[in-house]
């Protein structure tokens, strides 16, 4: 089990996420060329090799077939066969969806393919190892399976960045339909540059290869009307659809890694705004700090919900003093209740 584990380490490390930024000055509509098939297949076939590496591993010390008269083994075996089942059907499904014509014909849709199977597989088999050591003793998952940490971390920064760029682009359309004419230029220039802060974040690393497109279509589109003399109507037709797009990021909330992680830290914020509550009335000070660190541990949610993300970001601006701070710490555990977490 520990040589198994050991393997499946070293597949989610090299399974990591796919360098996209090279790929992204290459015409949006370009076909899958020989010259990205090139390019491509050495990442194509270390996945598969990776993956199929791992599966003789486990196919080693844990035979198709065996019996276990111990109850914890035989459930441990149960796991990794399960482990091992899947992966060999992600490989089979993924070499069927690199000889799909439509998939071959776009460069984007070709890299996308690959990138969401890896993200499989690191799942799959991070999956894998938990199971099997949940047998033997209750863990959580960042204390066993191989780069939790940093795919909890990689779905954190999508969620903050991506949710600060679907506030930036709801206010710039709304700044966009008040505007004077001789100001329609200066907001697109705006616009302009928003994004390329966005492209510039962490996250854009970790968007997925068929969002990148549609993101780097729409900065295109933005650039052929950034003129002098472009119209409103013309840039809040570009716009509204965009908004429309970006919106969708909010799904990232439905990934479990995110889903656990937001139950675990709703529930340690809400033990220290009880404190506050007790506190509050004979020792304000401590009440004070209990808010502080409940406040702080809250940044980790920010992305879950537009009111809980208003509330942080106007209280941090803005702290309650030590007569308001009970009733604040009311409404924080108000909205904490509200959130969807199961």
């Amino acid at each position: 089990m520990r040589r198994v584990h050991e393997a499946a380490a070293r597949a989610i490390e090299r399974l990591g996420d796919l360098d996209l930024i090279k790929y992204e000055d290459v015409p949006i509509d370009g076909s899958a060329d020989l010259s990205l098939w090139e390019e491509v297949a050495p990442h194509l076939s270390a996945t598969l090799t990776e993956v199929n590496a791992l599966v003789n591993e486990i196919r080693t010390h844990f035979p198709f077939g065996e019996l276990y008269t111990d109850r914890k083994q035989a459930y441990v075996d149960e796991a990794i066969q399960g482990g091992a089942t899947k992966l060999q059907g992600q490989v089979a499904e993924l070499g069927q969806r690199v000889r799909d014509p439509s998939v071959v014909a776009d460069r984007w849709a070709l890299i996308s393919e690959l990138q969401v199977f890896r993200v499989g597989f690191r799942e799959t088999i991070g999956s894998m190892v938990f199971d099997s050591a949940s047998v033997l003793e209750e863990v959580k998952r960042q204390e066993v399976e191989p780069g939790y940490e940093d795919a909890l971390k990689t779905a954190l920064s999508v969620r903050s960045t991506s949710t600060d760029l679907r506030r930036l682009m709801r206010a710039r359309l709304s700044k966009v339909a008040e505007c004077e004419p001789e100001d329609v230029e200066w907001n697109a220039q705006q616009l302009e540059k928003e994004l390329d802060s966005f492209g510039r974040t962490p996250a854009w690393r970790a968007i997925r290869a068929q969002d990148k497109k549609q993101i780097l279509e729409f900065r295109n589109h933005l650039r052929e009307i950034n003129r002098p003399g472009v119209k409103k109507t013309e840039l809040a037709v570009l716009i509204e659809p965009f908004v429309e797009f970006v919106d969708s990021f909010e799904a990232v909330n439905q990934r479990e890694i995110l889903m656990v992680h937001d139950r675990e830290v709703s529930a340690q914020i809400g033990v220290q705004l009880e404190s506050v509550s007790t506190q509050a009335s004979y020792d304000s000070s401590a009440a004070m700090g209990a808010f502080g660190e409940a406040l702080s541990s809250a940044v980790a949610l920010y992305g879950r919900s537009p009111e809980l993300d208003s509330f942080i970001r106007k209280t941090r601006k803005a702290p309650p003093g030590p007569e308001e701070v009970s009733v604040t710490a009311e409404i924080f555990t108000q909205l904490l209740a509200n959130l969807s977490l199961y």
